[in-house]
C-alpha cells in the first residue's frame, strides 16, 4: 500500500513521466470522489430534510441544499444535491489543474515537484468547498465557467481524433512503402488492404448508427434535423477531404463514426419523450464509449508529445554513428601507418579540453531532452482542466435538473442536448 501511495504523491522526479502520471491519477482520484459526493454523502444530507439540524450540522445542509427546496419533487431535489456535491470536486480539481498549468508553464520542472505536498493542498481544496455555500460560486458561476471549457474540449477532442487517425494512415502507408522496397512489389499490399478494411468498419458503423437513429429518434424537428445534418456533413467533407493531396480515407470515416456517437448523445437526451425512447432509461453504453474516448485522447496526447520529442532527437543522433565511424576507422590507420607511437602522440586523438567539451555537449543535450519532456507539462495540465469541466458537466446534465436519467446517463435535458 505505501508503495502504491509513493507511486502516486512520490516528493520528487527525475522523470517527466513519473509526473505526468501522477497528474492523470489524481484526476481519477477525482473521478471517483465525484462519484462519492454525487451518491454517496448528497444524499445523506437531502434526506429527513424537515428534522430540525443546529449548529454546524445545519450551516453543512444548507450549504449543499440550497435552492434545490425549490423543486417540487423529492427525486428532483435529490438530483440537485448530487450535482452540487460534483460542483463542489470538480471545481477544486478545476482550480488545482489550471494553477499547476500556470506554474509549470513559467517553471517547467514544478510538475515533477513536491507531489505530497500537492495532494495535501488539492484535499485541503476540496474539504473547502464542502462548507461555502452553492450560490453565487457553483451556481451560477462554476456551471457556466465548466459549459464553456467542456464546449472547448469536445472541439479539442475532435482534433486529437483527426491527428490520432492521420499518424495511423501515415503509418501503416509507410509500412506498405516499406515492405515494396525490401520483399518487392505486392508485398506492401496488406498493410493498405488493412486499411481500406478499417475505414470501411468506420463507414458501416456510421450508416448503421445513422441508420438506427432515424429508425427510433424521430418525431421531432430538433432530432431530424440532428441526424440529417450529421449525415450531410459526414459525407460532404469525406468528399470533400479526399479530392486533396493529402487524402486519407481512414481519417474521413474515423471523424465520421465520432460526429454520429456525438448525434446520438445529443438526441438521447432530448427531454421530449414522443421522440427519445430512451427517456428514462439508463445509458451505460453511452457513458463508457464516451469516457473511453476520452482517456484515449489523454493517452494519446501525451504519447504523441513524448514521440515527437524521441523521433526528433534519434534524426538527430542517427547521422553521427557513420562519422565517429569513420573517425575511428581513420585513426587506426594513421596509428598502423605510424607505427611507432610516441608518449607525447598517444591520445592526441582526444586531448582533456575536446573530454571537457564532448562532456559539456552531452550534458546539455540530456538537460535539452528533460526541458522538451518537461515543457509539455504546462499543456497536459490544461487538458486535464478541461477534461474536469467535461466530467463535471456529463454527471450532472450540463447544469440541468430534469428527471428522465439514471445513475448511468444523468445528463438529460434541453441543456445538455445542445
Amino acid at each position: 500500500m505505501s508503495c502504491i501511495c509513493m507511486s502516486c504523491c512520490g516528493n520528487g522526479s527525475k522523470s517527466g513521466t513519473a509526473a505526468r502520471v501522477r497528474s492523470v491519477m489524481l484526476f481519477v482520484f477525482a473521478v471517483a470522489l465525484s462519484f462519492v459526493f454525487q451518491y454517496g454523502v448528497a444524499p445523506q444530507l437531502q434526506r429527513d430534510y424537515n428534522i430540525p439540524y443546529t449548529g454546524a450540522d445545519d450551516y453543512l445542509r444548507k450549504s449543499w441544499t440550497g435552492g434545490c427546496q425549490d423543486y417540487a419533487t423529492e427525486d428532483l431535489r435529490k438530483i440537485c444535491s448530487g450535482n452540487n456535491g460534483v460542483y463542489r470536486v470538480t471545481s477544486a480539481t478545476f482550480l488545482f489543474y489550471v494553477v499547476a498549468a500556470i506554474i509549470s508553464y513559467c517553471k517547467p520542472s514544478f510538475n515533477r515537484k513536491f507531489w505530497i505536498l500537492k495532494f495535501l493542498i488539492y484535499l485541503a481544496l476540496v474539504t473547502a468547498t464542502i462548507f461555502i455555500p452553492n450560490d453565487p460560486l457553483f451556481t451560477p458561476i462554476f456551471i457556466n465557467v465548466a459549459r464553456a471549457v467542456a464546449a472547448m474540449f469536445i472541439i479539442f477532442q475532435q482534433v486529437i481524433i483527426i491527428d490520432m487517425a492521420y499518424n495511423v494512415n501515415e503509418s501503416w502507408v509507410q509500412n506498405a512503402n516499406k515492405a515494396e522496397a525490401e520483399d518487392g512489389e505486392g508485398a506492401g499490399n496488406k498493410w493498405l488492404l488493412m486499411l481500406l478494411a478499417l475505414s470501411g468498419f468506420f463507414f458501416l458503423i456510421s450508416a448503421t448508427g445513422i441508420g438506427l437513429l432515424y429508425g427510433y429518434f424521430l418525431g421531432c424537428n430538433s432530432n431530424s434535423a440532428f441526424i440529417s445534418v450529421t449525415l450531410i456533413l459526414g459525407l460532404l467533407c469525406t468528399a470533400v477531404q479526399l479530392t486533396g493531396e493529402e487524402s486519407s480515407l481512414f481519417t474521413s470515416m474515423a471523424l465520421f463514426s465520432y460526429a454520429t456517437f456525438l448525434c446520438y448523445t445529443a438526441v438521447s437526451k432530448n427531454p421530449n419523450s414522443d421522440c427519445n425512447p430512451k427517456l428514462g432509461q439508463e445509458d451505460v453504453f453511452g457513458s463508457i464509449i464516451g469516457i473511453g474516448i476520452t482517456f484515449l485522447s489523454l493517452a494519446w496526447t501525451g504519447w504523441s508529445a513524448t514521440a515527437e520529442n524521441r523521433v526528433s532527437l534519434a534524426r538527430d543522433e542517427e547521422p553521427a554513428e557513420p562519422e565517429e565511424e569513420s573517425k575511428i576507422t581513420d585513426s587506426n590507420e594513421q596509428r598502423n601507418i605510424k607505427g611507432v607511437v610516441f608518449k607525447e602522440e598517444y591520445g592526441a586523438m582526444q586531448s582533456d579540453e575536446d573530454v571537457d567539451a564532448e562532456t559539456k555537449s552531452k550534458t546539455e543535450g540530456v538537460e535539452k531532452e528533460q526541458r522538451n519532456n518537461l515543457g509539455d507539462s504546462w499543456k497536459l495540465n490544461l487538458i486535464l482542466a478541461m477534461v474536469t469541466c467535461w466530467f463535471a458537466m456529463t454527471l450532472t446534465g450540463w447544469g440541468s435538473v430534469q428527471i428522465g436519467g439514471g445513475t448511468a446517463n444523468p445528463d438529460v435535458g434541453n441543456v445538455s442536448m445542445w
